[in-house]
């Protein structure tokens, strides 16, 4: 038995210590191919919005989305938005025949709806806030945005074409039970 024993704690000690100096070997670089970087094409807009002041800036004819984004949002922040985020990013075929692959879609046109009018009750303002939770996270990676959890429920959406952008935008926003109007729309 004690042959036994002293065979298993060898193989332990073995183990074990293969283990240790395993921890302190480099790293060898992993090989196969290397997926190439994505070039997003197209011809790419934004639209931002302030929800506390009700301030937008849009932009459209940027190379690349960050840019569209970082315009749309200067543009809201120089007409006063105290708390401007970009709301809806879109783009257009440069060439017809373009397709990154990357899955973003190629709509053309898009929207944001705002409320005509603030919510006047609390208890209107909650069964908003509920409504809007659920459709927001709904839509929630698509690339829209619907909210109303500061002055009025507004919704920003993209399309093909901008008459489905303002139709789809107008239709979200109304979901909180209020009138909505097109506040800006854009299309590259």
């Amino acid at each position: 038995m004690t042959l036994r024993s002293a065979i298993a704690a060898i193989g332990v000690l073995f183990v074990c210590s293969g283990q240790l100096g395993a921890a302190d070997l480099p790293a060898r670089p992993i090989k196969g191919p290397v997926p190439p970087p994505t070039k997003e094409s197209g011809i790419w807009a934004a639209i931002a919005y302030a929800s506390a002041n009700e301030k937008h800036g849009f932009f459209w004819g940027a190379d690349k989305r960050q840019e569209a984004a970082d315009l749309a949002l200067e543009h809201c922040r120089r007409a006063g938005g105290d708390d401007c985020v970009v709301v809806s990013v879109f783009r257009n075929h440069r060439h017809w025949d373009d397709d990154d692959r990357t899955g973003f879609p190629y709509h053309h046109c898009g929207a944001l709806a705002v409320a005509q009018e603030p919510a006047v009750a609390q208890e209107s303002a909650v069964a908003q806030k509920s409504a809007v939770a659920q459709e927001f996270a709904m839509a929630k990676g698509k690339g829209d945005r619907i909210t109303s959890d500061r002055v009025r429920p507004w919704s920003a959406k993209a399309a093909p074409t901008r008459r489905e952008a303002e139709d789809q935008a107008v239709q979200a926003c109304e979901r909180t039970g209020t009138q909505c109007a097109v506040r800006e729309w854009v299309c590259t």
